[in-house]
């Protein structure tokens, strides 16, 4: 007996067959069954057909939606939820960046903080003043037991790694206070920049802070000596116990503006080839938190320089 094999089907039956696997292969479920459409039109409708991908999951999660009804990323619906934005800052006044007068905590970074929260739309900032030094600051944000770091803090290297910093918010060279009779012994007639350079002398510092971490690395020849406090420093260059301190120009300059006869004794150089940032630190894990932040400074429109902050001293 003669077998014939199964006749191929028509062309126009062969391309549906084609559309539909096209169909099952790119996941297009609830597309329109393929009809006889012209060729051309039936190829067009399965290349721009959208494939159906989910959306990217967020950094920080889901979004979560809070009291008021606003859709939120879980870092700020957390503040929001919670009624208040907490921020560490340092527990010693550093006027004029934060200061309590008649009761009140003040200051250009106070003022920084009621910004933030207002923009976040919450009614109210909790400053955690229990840190003792700035890098305890960091660690309290670290720690996750404050939202926000506002404290003078300097973008470091070594605290970039356990926190994220903002963008810059201030920017201020690094700068010099000497003893003069000191520093002339250390000299011994070379210029003034040789002599920085390759400073070589006894330099205080205040302990376990950004400055202290700098002298390191920019001055390598010299003796550094931490003291707790910068009272403590500027006291003892003084009495020439070191010949000089280390520390941002806004510093050195309010040291000399506040005593105007300091200069008979003390001589200031300004580094303008260092620089120190300040920024805003934040937790690891709040991604969202930190680029509104950066938002925030970008958009703000009393950006800080050292004339502003110099100014808000002579004001108080």
């Amino acid at each position: 007996m003669r077998t014939h094999a199964p006749s191929p089907p028509p062309p126009g039956r062969r391309l549906r067959h084609w559309l539909a696997a096209a169909v099952a292969l790119l996941g297009l479920h609830g597309a329109a069954p393929a009809t006889p459409a012209s060729t051309p039109a039936a190829v067009a409708a399965v290349a721009t057909a959208p494939l159906m991908v989910p959306a990217p999951a967020s950094a920080a999660g889901d979004l979560v939606r809070v009291a008021d009804g606003r859709l939120l990323a879980p870092d700020i619906a957390r503040i929001v939820e919670r009624g208040e934005l907490v921020v560490a800052m340092l527990g010693s006044d550093m006027p004029p960046f934060f200061e309590e007068r008649d009761g009140q905590l003040v200051g250009l970074e106070v003022d920084m903080a009621n910004d933030l929260a207002r923009e976040l739309k919450v009614a109210r900032v909790r400053f955690d003043r229990s840190a003792k030094t700035f890098n305890e600051v960091v660690d309290v944000v670290a720690r996750h037991e404050a939202d926000l770091g506002i404290s003078k803090l300097s973008r470091t290297l070594a605290r970039a790694q356990v926190i994220r910093f903002s963008e810059p918010y201030l920017r201020l060279n690094h700068a010099l206070v000497l003893n003069r009779v000191a520093f002339a012994r250390l000299a011994l007639d070379r210029p003034l920049t040789s002599v920085v350079r390759d400073f070589n002398g006894s330099l205080g510092v205040i302990g376990k802070s950004s400055f202290a971490d700098y002298a390191t690395r920019n001055f390598t020849r010299a003796k550094l000596q931490p003291y707790p406090s910068w009272d403590e420093v500027v006291a003892a260059v003084r009495k020439g116990e070191v010949v000089g301190a280390y520390r941002d120009e806004f510093e050195i300059k309010r040291l000399l503006r506040a005593d105007p006869t300091a200069s008979l004794t003390l001589r200031t150089v300004t580094l303008k080839d260092l620089e120190d940032t300040l920024g805003i630190a934040v937790n690891m894990q709040d991604p969202v938190l930190l680029a509104f932040v950066n938002q925030f400074l970008e958009q703000r429109p009393a950006k800080l320089d050292i004339d502003k902050v110099l100014q808000a001293v002579s004001s108080h």
